[in-house]
């Protein structure tokens, strides 16, 4: 039983035409669907139905979703997050366009987040048979092969991953703490595969995003990326440039709404035996630019 991955990611936009050409020109998403105003993405190398949709009216998260292994998982994850105190209701086949049946929870953050198992199976660009690296018929901008994680925001983050360990058995690969005694949480990055992070969080406002990223191969797609942003006029928050918390490669970047978005690479291998590994606050702007040593306070202040 566990969580296999971030599945999908549903924000707010402002304008659906021109939110939907950056995330298909630029970024190089495919249309799926579109529907009641929604308009359904997945990246070339993703198999499930979408993992991005696009919702016209504002700004900022509506919810995630987590894929889970089987479904009669899902009966568990409810039994725990009741007990954990959360409101947990049952969503149908239906109220998300191609999953099933899953989970409803309202995060101690006051997110909503999703748990399921039934999704439909489009497969990716380049198939299961002698498949080719990349699609033959080429890629378009960035060509971004898939959803990689998300960052939110709450105003207790030690209640948010004690939630996440115990109801849905993630483990923090990287936390950052704080006060005298170093005993305060204030971030946590935290997995439930093998890669750095699944979702984290730090300190701030109740409910709201941070960003969600798409993993790229390596240093010269990011190099690359850059160059595609300042060719489509992208506003770019920070990048390219190195994480020391994770390790990973990263640009940060806004689409139309004001919604951040990063491409991430690099980082580690985690796993049952990862041991946690703590920054401190002194160390915080290391942690997050480790290429500058240096952090513009509004980096972790702008939100959605």
């Amino acid at each position: 039983m566990g969580v296999i991955r971030l599945g999908y990611v549903h924000v707010r936009v402002t304008d659906l035409a021109g939110s939907a050409e950056h995330y298909r020109e630029t970024l190089g998403m495919d249309q799926v669907a579109e529907q009641d105003g929604r308009l359904y993405l997945k990246s070339w190398d993703e198999h499930d139905h979408h993992s991005v949709v696009l919702e016209e009216g504002g700004v900022g998260l509506v919810k995630l979703g987590y894929k889970v292994e089987k479904s009669s998982d899902l009966d568990e994850f409810e039994h725990r997050a009741a007990s954990f105190g959360v409101r947990v209701e049952r969503m149908s086949k239906g109220d998300n366009e191609g999953v099933g049946d899953g989970l409803r929870l309202t995060l101690p953050s006051e997110h909503t987040l999703e748990l399921y198992s039934d999704v439909e199976y489009l497969g990716n660009a380049t198939g299961n048979w002698n498949p080719d690296p990349w699609p033959r018929s080429g890629l378009r901008g960035l060509g971004v092969p898939r959803l990689d994680h998300t960052l939110i925001t709450t105003e207790d983050p030690a209640l948010l991953e004690r939630f996440f360990s115990e109801v849905l058995g993630f483990r923090a690969a990287e936390r950052l703490v704080g006060g005298e005694d170093d005993d305060q949480l204030v971030g946590s990055w935290m997995f439930c595969g093998e890669q750095p992070h699944d979702i984290a969080f730090v300190k701030g406002e109740q409910g709201k995003l941070h960003h969600f990223a798409y993993h790229v191969d390596d240093w010269s797609t990011l190099l690359r990326a850059g160059d595609l942003f300042s060719m489509h006029d992208v506003p770019v928050d920070f990048g390219p440039a190195r994480h020391g918390i994770t390790r990973g490669e990263t640009i940060y970047f806004f689409d139309p709404a004001g919604n951040r978005n990063e491409v991430f690479a690099g980082g580690y291998r985690t796993g049952p035996d990862f041991r946690t590994i703590t920054w401190t606050m002194d160390n915080a702007a290391r942690g997050i630019n480790y290429t500058h040593r240096e952090l513009d306070p509004d980096f972790l202040n702008v939100v959605t």
